[in-house]
């Protein structure tokens, strides 16, 4: 029997080629399931892609570096039918969203980045959060349906991208909007502070609720209206410089 076709690591959820197109960005364990209200959000302003890990499926290997990731992301966002003006991710889906931003805008307008909960270095997420911990938790809340065959790639998976995120360090600056949602915690003033060391442009909204918790029935409607609120700025920003 022959096996089924991989999906494209570059997914197309909302097919509008003349309209603006969004580009929602996999957090660690590579999955784009948490990202269904947002993509939802998003198609109604335009086009909205997303881009999944490799490591999934059976014949993939997982990446252990981020900027290997940005890299390989980056020769995707060429296939658009537009150059994206938004790029968002959670957690390491906002690095690498940030990353491909700052390497867009060597070659043209900067995109607008959100960032939900991330972080420019790993040890600002939580020094005593153990690893297993994690990766037990990236389970749970990206692959929460994940079918049974495809377990163990979904778990080395995200165990290469909690390597991966450990050994990152966000250095590059980014010169368009952005906007950083950060949840509670002890190290949230740290996190703002690093992020706005690397751009001129950020906006900082707070989500009460944990990392982990930011696309649940509580925390949602505050992400949603943060992007909104976001966006809308955003736009009125581009039609007072048009």
């Amino acid at each position: 029997m022959t096996a089924p076709a991989k999906p494209p690591l570059l997914l197309p959820l909302s097919r509008r080629p003349q309209a603006s197109q969004a580009v929602l960005v996999h957090p660690g364990g590579g999955g784009l399931s948490p990202y269904t209200p947002l993509a939802v959000r998003l198609a109604r302003r335009g086009g909205v892609s997303g881009i999944r890990a490799s490591g999934l499926f059976e014949g993939e290997r997982p990446d252990e570096d981020v900027d290997a990731m940005a890299r390989r992301y980056l020769r995707l966002l060429d296939t658009l039918p537009r150059r994206p003006e938004l790029l968002v991710g959670w957690s390491m889906g906002g690095v690498l969203a940030w990353e491909l931003g700052a390497r867009l805008a060597e070659t043209g307008p900067a995109p607008a980045v959100v960032m939900i909960d991330s972080f420019t270095r790993r040890d600002e997420f939580g020094t005593a959060t153990q690893r297993d911990d994690v990766v037990e938790r990236i389970m749970r809340s990206v692959h929460a349906k994940v079918a049974p065959r495809d377990q163990p790639s979904a778990e080395t998976t995200a165990h290469a991208h909690v390597t991966a995120s450990g050994r990152h360090r966000v250095t590059s600056t980014h010169p368009g909007p952005a906007l950083l949602m950060a949840c509670d915690g002890p190290n949230r003033c740290t996190q703002i502070e690093n992020w706005t060391r690397l751009s001129g442009r950020l906006r900082v909204r707070e989500l009460h609720c944990g990392h982990f918790d930011v696309f649940g029935r509580k925390a949602l409607p505050a992400v949603l209206g943060h992007l909104d609120e976001f966006l809308a700025r955003n736009d009125a920003d581009l039609a007072r410089t048009a």
